[in-house]
């Protein structure tokens, strides 16, 4: 067992495991500095003998280093329900595209052997083990031995509101402790962990714009540009079911192929992109139908509900 005190990490050479892997081998130019609690010396094949060499445990005490990072949200440009499968899921064609609205997640050395999650601004009504913060946590925990952590969200994407919020933590945090603990996974393989958390959770592992099939789920890069936009995010006060939205829904094969959107002027979507989840949901909510021409009378060269709502955006110069 070795402790960490007061030396700074090397991310790049903390020999993190598998749990299934068992103890580690290092020696003591790895770990220059560090004090052991238990030392040992090993005829290990390929360290030279002049060399001190320590097995560790997988399971170590370590000063952390705080780690902050922000989760943005995502809105869909165009929503195609294009049929019904048999598994009772519905296909999709839409495209993700990043947005600046953030959640900021703070990880940090937990107080015991406990992992914590805490909660900050926008409140979260469920138990913190049902969050998929600590369910991503959970699932790098099930495959390599990284300690208990205090995560801290500071919520600010509005929850039921068709922005990703909660997925966009999942990922992130994915990738925090990927790089905290210097797990090595690669973007597919953190894409792997990510699916398991949600349909839309992989998308933020890259972050990049994509034109989205299946159930949200199948990928393909597009290459889209807003940056010269001003992209507004109103979350009316109302929330929106997602199965009510999918019941008023008559699936149909779209008009328009959103592959070829970023080729159309932007003043030009208003007529060809379509949410089909509008016309379900604005019967029932006028007040996310009015967001939307709010948006119109004010100038925006395209509007739209974001996935099934009720968040309403609006793209201005």
């Amino acid at each position: 067992m070795y402790r960490f005190l007061g030396v700074p990490l090397s991310r790049r050479s903390y020999p993190w495991t598998r749990a299934r892997e068992g103890p580690k081998v290092v020696t003591d130019h790895v770990w220059e500095g560090l004090c052991p609690f238990t030392e040992g010396q090993s005829p290990t094949k390929g360290i030279p003998k002049n060399r001190k060499t320590y097995i560790i445990d997988i399971e170590i005490f370590i000063t952390f280093v705080l780690m902050k990072i922000t989760a943005n949200a995502k809105i869909n440009i165009g929503l195609n329900v294009v049929g019904k499968r048999a598994d009772g899921y519905h296909n999709l064609e839409t495209i993700f595209y990043p947005v600046d609205m953030s959640d900021t997640i703070d990880i940090d050395e937990s107080p015991d052997s406990e992992t914590h999650l805490i909660n900050i601004g926008i409140a979260v009504d469920s138990n913190p083990q049902d969050n998929l913060i600590i369910k991503a946590y959970n699932l790098l925990k099930h495959d390599f031995n990284i300690p208990a952590v205090s995560i801290t969200l500071d919520k600010r994407i509005p929850f039921g509101a068709g922005l990703g919020g909660g997925s966009s933590d999942a990922a992130n945090t994915l990738k925090a402790l990927n790089q905290m603990f210097s797990l090595g996974l690669t973007e597919l393989e953190l894409e792997s962990y990510a699916v398991k958390l949600g349909a839309d959770c992989p998308f933020f592992i890259k972050n990049k714009p994509v034109f989205a099939t299946g159930i949200g789920n199948e990928f393909t890069p597009i290459d889209l540009d807003l940056s010269a936009y001003k992209i507004e995010i109103i979350k009316p006060s109302v929330n929106v079911s997602t199965a009510m939205a999918y019941r008023g829904v008559t699936p149909k094969p779209s008009t328009f192929t959103l592959l070829e959107l970023p080729k159309l002027p932007i003043e030009q979507w208003k007529s060809v992109v379509k949410n089909d989840f509008e016309a379900s949901v604005f019967p029932q909510f006028p007040e996310i139908e009015a967001l939307k021409q709010e948006f119109y009378n004010r100038g925006a060269l395209y509007a739209s509900m974001s996935g099934s709502g009720s968040a309403v955006f609006g793209m201005f110069l």
